[in-house]
């Protein structure tokens, strides 16, 4: 009696081992983790239209402010040119950059200001990693990143912001449809100029000064220390010498796809 008891002991044990149904969450009674949802992501496209009078290309620079610093190779390139650029910031960047705040606010002939956000976190209304950067994760925490994005903008003294990019530049369409419905269009891009700034110099110049008329050029101006920086630069004042028009998007009418710029009612 007594074997048949231990052998019954270990069945019972080595059962709940290896059974998928006799989980620790059975046993525990609380009950399975739901799996990971799954959504479409879409990274949108910006371009404009190509000049009508064939008076030459021309081309928008946009930088992303994310974190940390600001690259000086870009910035003076920008100013000693007299280069205008869109330049999404986010809150984080701005306090911690209150030199190059005010050096932009004494250019508006130069520099558009538009929102990236509050602390760089994904618009997307799913938890999910992004680039291992973990999105916002419900509605409410991006209405709270681009809301609070946008009072940062303003409380530096720059205009209210109409364009929204957020971190990665991805989305999903239940993220874009909150965005757009808070008075935002969404700044995609149509050339990665430095995939995150881990581009070599060499590659992210030869990337960017091959830019088009009608292109919509994303790089980073937040990344001193990184190499891609100087090819940034270069690139640029390889386009201005080619006979580039820069525009910032507030001189152009850019078109997106994925619906992140198409009128709406009540919207511009």
């Amino acid at each position: 009696m007594r074997a048949f008891a231990t052998a019954a002991l270990v069945f019972l044990a080595f059962g709940l081992a290896a059974s998928p149904a006799a989980s620790a969450s059975d046993i525990g009674g609380q009950p399975p983790a739901s799996p990971p949802l799954k959504v479409r992501l879409v990274e949108p496209k910006l371009h404009f239209a190509k000049a009508a009078d064939g008076s030459g290309a021309r081309v928008a620079l946009t930088f992303d402010a994310c974190m940390g610093a600001v690259d000086e190779r870009i910035l003076s390139t920008l100013i000693d040119e007299r280069i205008p650029a869109t330049v999404f910031v986010t809150a984080r960047w701005l306090r911690k950059n209150p030199a190059t705040v005010a050096v932009f606010l004494a250019h508006p002939d130069l520099f558009e200001i538009e929102n990236h956000g509050e602390n760089h976190v994904p618009a997307i209304d799913v938890a999910m990693p992004v680039y291992g950067i973990p999105a916002a994760g419900s509605p409410e925490a991006v209405s709270r990143e681009v809301a609070r994005g946008a009072e940062a903008v303003i409380a530096a003294g720059f205009p209210a912001p109409h364009w929204f990019r957020g971190a990665t530049a991805k989305y999903d369409r239940a993220s874009i449809d909150e965005i757009r419905a808070m008075g935002y269009r969404i700044a995609g891009y149509s050339l990665n100029g430095d995939d995150g700034s881990l581009l070599g110099a060499g590659a992210a110049e030869k990337r960017i000064a091959a830019a088009k008329d009608g292109d919509v050029v994303i790089s980073h101006i937040n990344q001193p220390t990184h190499a891609a920086g100087q090819g940034v630069a270069n690139a640029i004042l390889k386009l201005k010498a080619r006979g580039v028009e820069f525009v910032r998007l507030a001189d152009v009418e850019p078109v997106g796809d994925n619906d992140t710029t198409s009128a709406r009612p009540g919207l511009f």
